[in-house]
């Protein structure tokens, strides 16, 4: 299970207890919100999109949503999400459990500006139903992420 990939990888930080379950979804932003009791702004969403044939993840703020203009000029195309059944097999996490962590080899990660508001954020941790609670220093550091990126339009 996708999780376990998550929690196993955490263990090497001593985090792994650190992730939250729920006994109800937290697969979208209204959802994990409710889920964790924050606003949806801190929960650090995933998205799963194409670039080069490739998968890339770009985590970013609950309230936010990708801008066609900045993605274009931060990667020089069009965003085109994953279809739905490409994504656990190119990411190595189901949909509503992507997350930026123990990700499939071949996998870039970016965060996005969005997220530095805020002192901590939620991402999920694999499964429809988990998150942790990470400073964006710890998000940044345990992510592995190749960048910061400004992609994003605040609702």
């Amino acid at each position: 299970m996708s999780i376990d990939k998550v929690k196993n990888y955490f263990s090497q930080y001593d985090k792994e207890n650190d992730i939250k379950e729920f006994p109800v979804s937290s697969a979208t932003v209204p959802e994990a919100a409710q889920a964790l009791g924050c606003e949806e702004a801190r929960i650090a969403k995933t998205l799963s999109l194409k670039l080069n044939d490739a998968a890339i993840l770009i985590v970013m703020a609950g309230d936010a949503k990708i801008d066609n203009h900045k993605y274009k000029q931060a990667f020089g195309k069009k965003a085109i999400m994953l279809k739905f059944d490409e994504v656990e097999t190119m990411t190595g996490h189901p949909v509503g459990g992507v997350c930026p962590f123990a990700v499939n080899p071949d996998v870039k990660i970016y965060l996005d500006e969005s997220l530095k508001r805020f002192s901590t954020v939620f991402p999920a941790c694999g499964s429809a139903n988990s998150a942790i609670e990470l400073t964006i220093d710890e998000l940044s550091k345990y992510s592995n992420a190749v960048r910061w990126v400004d992609v994003a339009k605040i609702l």
